[in-house]
């Protein structure tokens, strides 16, 4: 599978600082010290509705962790997978009268356009779970081959007893665990399981629905999470920098796939750290497709708005924050990316060189994209209400504003 063509990345002067990140699974702020190539692992999309404005939130906050490494004068090395088979497009392709992979490929073509249109900087891998599954059975089977797995009627679990770590990424409570089991595609009520929020590593084929050759596995297709851990350990192994998502992956799939992958090679932990980005709201309810409540990017862009001030909008909220989408917030960006543009089309300004300082600490600070965008706000202040002499300063902006928060002005 292929990702999307990445947008050029202005070099600046100076050197940026290194990142210091909340980390879900420690509960506080570490400073990531990767070697030269820096590696991320972001969950990807279940392309049935593909994409919202919560998921743009979500990879907006992984797009400026490569930045501020790119920053440092790092390579960095991305993957992200498409869960493109699983019971949700399944279920959207029935409802719809569609071929489960025409929608899956019809949605993920229509993300890497989002994608693309945002200026995030595309994965060197971007990875199918169907392309991923001769990877997926030889782990299963080795998890078997461990005695870290069960079979109820056909269908392979995870033990999470297996892994002694388990429960060390959310730090949750076992009550906690099996309620949001039971809400983000779990079976904890399924007779026969050794724990309730064990997860599935492989399914039994079911009549009417795709399967695959798993070897001595049977005819079936992969557990959710088996699917990211094998795709991270073939391009990364275990001890990555950051493995990545939305906070509603903290339980199960982080959870569970540290647990897959620390059971598989006794080795520990998975990814130095876990990050997580907030909730986007709409009408006051979580922006989800359950609940069908989406802002989608590929109509706002057919209803005439530009990308950057998408982009903007996303920046005005800490990633970590959960915060509601509304006209006003899309207003408020509109308005920014106008006065930014007005201001770096002028011949001169104020002098930069304080600015890009000013970017960079914000977003090496857990990056703090509103402190960053505050900055420019009042850089382009200072140069409506004083001027200024540098004629240099604008084109400095300019690159900053495009290599370290991905705006294009």
């Amino acid at each position: 599978m292929h990702a999307w063509p990445a947008s050029e990345v202005p070099a600046l002067p100076g050197q940026g600082r290194d990142l210091r990140i909340h980390d879900t699974a420690t509960g506080g702020r570490i400073t990531l010290d990767p070697g030269p190539v820096a590696r991320i692992y972001v969950c990807g999309i279940t392309p049935y509705d593909a994409t919202h404005i919560g998921h743009a939130a979500t990879y907006n906050a992984f797009d400026l962790v490569q930045r501020v490494w790119l920053d440092t004068k790092r390579q960095v090395h991305y993957v992200q997978n498409v869960t493109d088979v699983d019971d949700p497009l399944l279920e959207r392709a029935d409802r719809d009268g569609l071929d489960w992979s025409a929608l899956a490929e019809r949605e993920t073509a229509l993300f890497r356009e989002d994608m693309t249109a945002l200026r995030m900087l595309p994965p060197r891998q971007y990875i199918g779970a169907v392309e991923a599954i001769p990877g997926i059975v030889p782990l299963v089977e080795r998890l078997r081959e461990l005695g870290a797995t069960y079979e109820i009627d056909g269908d392979i679990y995870f033990s999470v007893e297996s892994d002694r770590h388990f429960g060390q990424v959310s730090n949750l409570d076992a009550a906690s665990m099996r309620l949001l089991s039971a809400e983000r595609g779990g079976d904890p009520d399924r007779p026969g399981k050794k724990d309730p929020v064990d997860p599935m590593l492989w399914m039994a084929a079911r009549e009417g629905e795709p399967s695959w050759d798993g070897g001595s596995l049977g005819r079936g297709r992969p557990g959710w999470h088996i699917e990211c851990v094998a795709i991270a350990l073939d391009h990364f192994g275990m001890g990555f920098d950051v493995q990545g998502g939305g906070s509603d992956l903290i339980f199960p799939h982080h959870e569970m796939g540290a647990s897959h992958a620390q059971a598989l090679t006794g080795e520990f932990p998975m990814a130095k750290a876990y990050v997580h980005a907030g909730m986007v709201a709409l009408h006051g309810e979580k922006m989800s497709k359950s609940k069908g409540n989406l802002v989608f990017v590929s109509a706002l862009r057919r209803d005439g708005v530009d990308p950057a001030a998408i982009r903007l909008a996303l920046l005005a909220h800490h990633y970590r924050a959960d915060w509601e989408w509304t006209d006003q917030v899309l207003r408020d960006a509109v308005t920014r990316l106008e006065h930014w543009r007005a201001a770096v089309s002028r011949p001169d300004g104020p002098s930069a060189d304080a600015l890009v300082e000013e970017i960079r600490e914000a977003l090496a600070n857990d990056l703090d994209a509103p402190a960053a965008l505050d900055a420019v706000d009042r850089w382009t202040l200072l140069q409506k209400e004083r001027g200024g002499t540098d004629t240099g300063a604008p084109g400095v902006v300019s690159r900053a504003v495009d290599a370290l928060l991905g705006v294009a002005l």
